[in-house]
């Protein structure tokens, strides 16, 4: 391929001054690089691109040919590099968010409402990662941010601390264990302990607190959505293990109190996992600052 996007910039700049001099101005060239590149193009294609005896400089066919090349493509270049430059300025690019807690939807919602107010070019895709392991899309590229209480050691990925939770049994404010300092795992023998519909071995509450104790609840009900799940324990249906922050965001808080899991409590971090040549992307970075900032605000 013998023309180059500076080819059809020269055309493209002495058409529209129809002088050497004032393109050659235009492209910060002087007029004898303007006017080798013509004859380069010329002695390589065979065939005038200018009437050179005509002022001002008039295009030949071979010249209209040229001319009609730069003008469909130099726009889409010139759009290019301002997307690419953008890119590079951290602007524009793409968010593809999975999060490991159902929960997470209650902080992560608002948080991206404000997220978009400074990044509005920016790409945004969430979903569940409950029914697959994201980590492998995360190291291919399919996604670039875990939410995730679970750090790990793998190659590439780093796990950045966004900040500290403690999971709460969530109660009416009328149930009988509402006076107790806190649960012990034998208080729950007797309860319907609602839960987010993940696999047992994926939820603290079974894992950290209910199967070391060997003690199983008397009634299990699976319920997608946080606003459910406190609006029936709302109504006495249960009770419910949930982090610290869901009843801050709830409609329902006046009717609910909450009680720490053992007298140490049951305590975590949750984390964001990026590719680690990813963590100085400036709207990547961004998410991860604004979300820190969630137990502040």
């Amino acid at each position: 391929m013998f023309i180059e996007i500076r080819h059809l910039r020269t055309i493209s700049a002495i058409a529209e001054n129809n002088t050497l001099q004032q393109a050659a101005q235009q492209l910060h060239l002087t007029p004898s690089a303007l006017s080798h590149q013509i004859k380069t193009i010329e002695f390589y294609f065979e065939t005038a691109i200018f009437f050179r005896q005509h002022k001002p400089l008039q295009l030949t066919h071979a010249g209209q040919q040229l001319l009609s090349l730069a003008q469909k493509t130099l726009p889409l270049v010139e759009e290019t590099e301002c997307e690419l430059e953008k890119i590079s300025a951290g602007k524009t690019g793409r968010l593809f968010i999975t999060i490991e807690c159902h929960a997470c939807f209650e902080w992560l919602l608002p948080t991206l409402e404000t997220y978009r107010q400074h990044y509005p070019d920016i790409n945004i895709d969430i979903k569940l990662g409950m029914s697959f392991n994201p980590l492998p899309s995360l190291s291919r590229g399919e996604i670039d941010l875990i939410i995730s209480t679970d750090p790990v050691d793998k190659a590439g990925i780093e796990f950045l601390p966004l900040f500290p939770y403690q999971a709460m049994l969530v109660l009416n404010k009328h149930h009988p264990l509402k006076n107790k300092p806190f649960i012990s795992p034998t208080d729950l023998a007797d309860q319907t302990l609602i839960t987010y519909p993940v696999e047992r071995h994926r939820l603290d509450i079974f894992k950290h607190f209910l199967e070391p104790a060997h003690v199983e609840p008397a009634h299990i009900r699976q319920v997608e959505l946080t606003t459910m799940i406190l609006q029936l324990i709302a109504i006495d249906q249960g009770v419910a293990a949930l982090p610290d922050w869901v009843l801050d965001t709830s409609n329902n808080a006046q009717s609910l109190i909450t009680k720490p899991l053992s007298s140490q409590g049951m305590h975590g971090v949750l984390h964001a996992a990026c590719r680690t040549e990813d963590i100085q992307t400036p709207y990547i970075k961004a998410f991860i600052d604004l979300a820190r900032q969630f137990k502040n605000r």
